[in-house]
């Protein structure tokens, strides 16, 4: 049987990204990044990425900080002095970004991930972009991975292939919550929340979202939330 290429997956601990790394697998041998930036439930994630990780016997895996993130700011995410949306009104119109929109900050997951496949010889990048039946964030549209492939291409060695593959971009969330139970994806061990890292909230956009996903699957949610209202 030939060897499976290798494929760095960007996995934040959320249930996206879990679905990307199942999806990965199939075809991939893993090596995992996670990137800790300054944001609220910073400890949470890391705590998903590392069940995940080990629920899938990865070894190859890289946790890194981007603290500049935090620091530059702008996001409700990484700046405590911002409240938090939790009213839903901006899933409901998308006419501006949400606050919650962290600028650039795929751009700094992907460089990552993009010079440690340089280093291991990796022939793709995995991230769990969504950009159907999202918060409506810029940096997760699909021309935006088209055009950082053309970056990969032109800033990297001669000779170097690194795909960039998002699988789950034009799924609607409750269809990655079916495609993650199909896959037997430890969706349990994922982290939505942008508030909380004990309970989910509930409230926020990304709890939302995640909370009519699985309502629409007519699948249970794993997670504890202190408050359940879909969006």
């Amino acid at each position: 049987m030939a060897k499976k290429p290798k494929a760095i997956v960007l996995l934040s601990g959320g249930m996206d990204s879990c679905v990307t790394a199942a999806i990965a697998k199939q075809s991939h041998q893993l090596a995992l990044l996670h990137a800790s930036y300054g944001q609220r439930t910073e400890r949470r994630e890391r705590r998903s990425f590392e069940e995940i990780a080990d629920f899938y016997g990865v070894r190859e895996r890289l946790a890194i900080r981007l603290d500049s993130l935090a620091q530059i700011g702008g996001s409700a995410l990484t700046d405590t002095r911002i409240t938090m949306p939790e009213s839903g009104e901006a899933l409901a119109s998308h006419a501006e970004i949400p606050i919650t929109y962290v600028p650039f900050r795929n751009a700094h997951f992907l460089s990552a991930a993009v010079s440690w496949a340089e280093v291991l010889g990796a022939a793709a990048i995995f991230i769990g972009a969504v950009a159907e039946d999202s918060s409506g964030y810029p940096d997760c549209r699909p021309e935006y991975y088209r055009a950082f492939a053309n970056l990969i291409r032109e800033g990297t060695r001669p000779g170097t292939r690194i795909e960039v593959l998002t699988p789950v971009i034009a799924m609607r969330k409750s269809e990655i919550v079916r495609r993650g139970i199909e896959l037997g994806a430890p969706l349990g061990s994922t982290w939505s929340c942008y508030q909380f890292g004990d309970e989910a909230c509930g409230m926020c956009d990304s709890c939302r979202l995640r909370l009519q996903a699985f309502a629409e699957a007519g699948e249970p949610d794993p997670i504890a939330y202190r408050v359940r209202v879909a969006r």
